[in-house]
């Protein structure tokens, strides 16, 4: 049976949060969810939240929940008499001490108080995803003069940036910090960091994470100019990144795009990090039922470059056909790794790579051996699932079980390529016979056949996180026989 490695991350809105749809989603193939605190009340939220849990429950799979923190996104105000079309030349200033209601053709507020103080003239400001431009002329006061470069019909509560990053806005309003005590009670297993600059904001974002009484993994959304320049220091601190390439691509041109996204993944399996490729990646699917053959080309690239997961947004939030776009991707998905299998370079292992743990040691030399010998499966005992996490960084196309007890265990490695977890008590099981009723596990999921070659990690202390340093061959027994180790 061929699985798909990469996995797929569809967010949850108005389309898709009903119990058939969700359903059908899972059946389609979403690993996680993701719930945006930009949108939403806590009640809407908690209640999707526990619908999803509903459903993963009745469909007898693990599926992983995302929170995604709103963050400082600055927003223009509402126009008093609906939007207004602006023509290149006009003139038009940006005040947040207009009234947040009262926006005209000549006017409008802005939720940010300090722009006027992080804009000078000749900045350039970026409106409703790049569409709209503005040239700042001068600075006045609170009043941010500027000429219309680029026109369009702005309407209420668009987006702002500047053109080459330095907003200095903080990473976590105080919406976030209220919204991560909500992401700690739902207990959501990873928790996105919206506009970080640097390893500081993901420190102090899961420090709140922590007292809140949260055990859910950080992601950094690489979406400012200073988060690229800050990108090692970054993946030091968090646990995974997402490259959030909206406002990303706004702050460094799109030009640039390609090249960084490529440099992010690149990066990230270099620090054993994990990592998500995100925005518009099949836009056209809002409202066709197809995707074009550019987001077939980008889904795939992003495959080919390595990433852990592909994500949906506003094509499962909000689209007309949530369910085909998972399942479009997941094709996409497969093709693409059909390619991988095929490379030469599987593997991002250095020849004088010197690794930092044994847990390390064990799930690399584990994927380097099976990469080398007819392996069916990596079958990892864990407690933590940080042997799947490492052995899942090289990349390779032996699958990996990550099998343990815990709940949130299996949870979290839904977002790691390539691996798939399986609910297995290790406490519970016979201590001299532990492996073969392993075996006998795997079988019963499908992942393996008799006459199959199954690699083994563990630990000599059962039930402990961080002793994994042991490696075992398995041969999984042909009927009446027992199992051969080597």
């Amino acid at each position: 049976m061929i699985r798909r490695r990469t996995k797929i991350i569809a967010t949850v809105g108005p389309a898709s949060a009903g119990e058939e749809t969700l359903t059908a989603l899972v059946q389609a193939g979403v690993d996680l969810f993701r719930l945006n605190f930009s949108h939403g009340s806590t009640a809407t939220l908690t209640e999707w939240a526990h619908r999803i849990r509903r459903v993963a429950e009745h469909c007898q799979t693990e599926v992983g929940l995302l929170g995604d923190l709103a963050g400082p996104k600055i927003r223009i105000g509402r126009f008093q008499d609906g939007p207004v079309e602006l023509r290149s030349g006009d003139r038009f200033t940006i005040d947040p001490l207009c009234p947040e209601a009262e926006g005209n053709r000549e006017r409008v507020s802005v939720s940010y108080a300090r722009l006027p103080s992080d804009v000078s003239p000749g900045d350039r400001l970026l409106l409703a995803d790049g569409q709209i431009a503005f040239r700042v002329d001068s600075v006045v006061g609170t009043a941010i003069h500027c000429r219309v470069e680029t026109g369009g019909v702005l309407s209420d509560h668009k987006g702002i940036n500047r053109e080459g990053g330095g907003l200095s806005a903080d990473a976590l309003t105080d919406k976030d910090r209220r919204d991560i005590e909500v992401a700690a009670k739902l207990g959501v297993d990873y928790l996105a960091v919206s506009f970080p600059r640097d390893a500081g904001d993901i420190a102090q974002a899961r420090g709140l994470l922590e007292k809140a009484g949260g055990q859910a993994l950080v992601v950094a959304k690489i979406e400012r100019k200073e988060a690229v320049e800050n990108i090692r220091s970054i993946l030091s601190e968090a646990d995974a990144i997402m490259v959030a390439r909206g406002d990303l691509a706004i702050e460094i041109g799109d030009w640039e795009l390609a090249g960084v996204q490529k440099r992010l993944i690149r990066l990230a399996l270099e620090a054993r990090s994990v990592v998500i490729t995100a925005t518009q990646m099949m836009e056209s699917m809002v409202l066709n039922p197809v995707p074009t053959r550019a987001e077939v080309l980008d889904v795939a690239n992003a495959v080919l470059d390595g990433t852990d997961a592909v994500m949906l947004s506003a094509e499962s939030a909000v689209g007309h056909y949530p369910v085909r776009a998972v399942e479009a991707m997941a094709r996409i998905c497969l093709g693409a790794e059909k390619d991988v299998m095929g490379s030469s370079s599987l593997e991002l292992m250095k020849a004088d790579e010197r690794y930092q743990s044994v847990n390390e040691l064990i799930a690399m030399v584990a994927v380097h051996a099976a990469n080398r010998f007819p392996i069916r499966a990596v079958a990892t005992l864990t407690e933590s699932g940080t042997t799947p996490h490492l052995a899942s960084r090289p990349r390779s196309m032996i699958p990996i079980y990550a099998l343990t007890r815990h709940e949130s265990t299996r949870r979290r490695v839904t977002l790691l390529r390539g691996v798939y977890p399986v609910s297995f008590d290790v406490l519970h099981a016979n201590p001299d016979h532990v492996l073969d009723e392993a075996v006998a596990t795997l079988r019963a999921v499908g992942a393996v056949e008799p006459g199959d070659f199954v690699l083994f990690t563990k630990g000599d202390s059962e039930g402990l996180a961080g002793t994994t340093n042991l490696l075992k061959v398995i041969e999984v027994p042909r009927s009446g026989s027992a199992p051969d180790a080597c």
